[in-house]
């Protein structure tokens, strides 16, 4: 890791790469003016120059940071930002928001160690603004609406199962930016299969919780237990963890990006090469095997309480032709009965098709066009949220990496009963 990306980065040596103009030169990004600000009493530096950074810093007032999100490319409004602060240990500040309310009902997600682990720090009003107090040795505190999940996230994944023969990485396609769009092969890879999955992820870029789940899934498919053994020796699962790779790594919203964005262009002609990709591979990989396609996403940023489509429970999204509505209900019975860990999903949550936003009467999306692939039963997008989820009992537990993993782990085990039952 380049070591202006750690904790040991001072706030001279900080500025000095500023001047300089090299701070991009760690990941490979040119430095924009708009990614770093430093205050001129010798007050604390934000800034988003790092992969999936974003945020526009305004202005300070004494201890009060002003800012906003970066809507770039997106059509209207939407609230994904990551920023990181230095040169502030030992002080209060408290960081406002001006372009409306951006924190989910966990407030801001923090990290003290470089983004290496995350925790919410908790709503502490109904104001678009928290504070933060640095401790004395906080050289570097990065806040997010959302525990980040990057190109080096799954790079991890990858290299802790670099043994397995039961893991390829295949290339899927060169996003327009020139970077590498991945395609995992896990299971049953090395003979035919009985079945085959598809799953995707971040047809929105910042919808980072998903792939969290989806890391957990996989990672029950390669677990050396009895779980694991059935997919290895049946199913070959088919994953995409970055749809939209420039704007994971970008820090872009994603989400309604102009023209459109990647979950609204599987009909007519393609504009983004890896939805192209998606859309050729689905014309001969699935032989007739693929039961399933998983488009996995995050809802809105907060609220709805317990009802269907309530952004702070984890829902199905239904499909408009009825049997494979049926097959989202089922699915959903399998999982109240399969799932133990602490986030919890029911079928009551599920969204009908033609209520409140499910309407889209095109075939754009990714599940939509899933739905069309010969041999599909189980086409759907499942909604995970980004801060806090149903659990048992009545209760709610908050969405972190380690619960959004298990909750992957007990979907791998609602699949493989739904295709045993089949």
């Amino acid at each position: 890791m380049n070591d202006k990306h750690s904790a040991g980065w001072t706030r001279r040596r900080f500025l000095a790469a500023v001047a300089a103009g090299t701070m991009g030169a760690g990941h490979g990004l040119a430095l924009r003016p708009s990614l770093v600000w430093a205050s001129t009493d010798n007050g604390p530096v934000v800034d988003a120059d790092f992969p999936a950074g974003n945020i526009i810093f305004e202005e300070q007032r004494e201890d009060a940071l002003y800012l906003r999100q970066d809507s770039r490319d997106t059509e209207g409004w939407w609230f994904y930002w990551y920023f990181r602060v230095q040169g502030a240990a030992g002080r209060e500040l408290t960081f406002r928001f001006t372009d409306r309310d951006v924190l989910t009902a966990g407030g801001p997600c923090v990290s003290t160690d470089g983004g290496e682990t995350w925790s919410w720090k908790g709503r502490e009003s109904g104001d678009p603004e928290f504070t933060y107090a640095f401790g004395d040795t906080d050289e570097e505190v990065r806040f997010c609406l959302a525990v980040p999940y990057t190109e080096t996230n799954l790079n991890r994944f990858v290299e802790k199962h670099a043994d397995s023969p039961h893991l390829r990485l295949e290339h899927h396609a060169g996003a327009r930016k020139g970077r590498a769009i991945e395609r995992l092969h896990v299971g049953c890879i090395d003979s035919e299969p009985r079945h085959r999955i598809l799953l995707t992820a971040r047809t929105h870029a910042c919808e980072t919780m998903a792939s969290w789940s989806m890391e957990g899934l996989l990672d029950a498919v390669l677990a050396d237990n009895e779980l694991g053994a059935y997919f290895r020796e049946n199913v070959e699962i088919a994953a995409i963890p970055f749809m939209d790779k420039d704007g994971v790594e970008d820090g872009d919203q994603g989400k309604n990006r102009r023209p459109h964005d990647h979950n609204r262009d599987f009909m007519g002609e393609s504009i983004y090469p890896s939805v192209a990709a998606l859309r050729e591979f689905g014309l001969t990989w699935p032989d007739g095997k693929m039961r399933i396609g998983m488009d996995m996403h995050c809802p809105w940023i907060r609220g709805g309480g317990d009802n269907p489509g309530s952004n702070e429970r984890i829902f199905l999204v239904g499909q408009p032709d009825e049997a494979h509505w049926r097959e989202q209900q089922a699915f959903s019975d399998l999982m109240e009965n399969a799932q133990t860990g602490p986030l919890r999903h029911y079928r009551r949550h599920n969204l009908p098709y033609g209520e409140t936003w499910n309407t889209l009467e095109e075939p754009r999306t990714c599940s939509r066009w899933m739905a069309t692939v010969e041999g599909i039963r189980l086409p759907t997008t499942i909604e995970i949220p980004y801060a806090i989820a149903a659990g048992q009992a009545g209760a709610t537990e908050e969405v972190t990496a380690d619960s959004a993993r298990a909750f992957g782990e007990d979907l791998a085990k609602a699949m493989r009963v739904y295709l045993e039952d089949g």
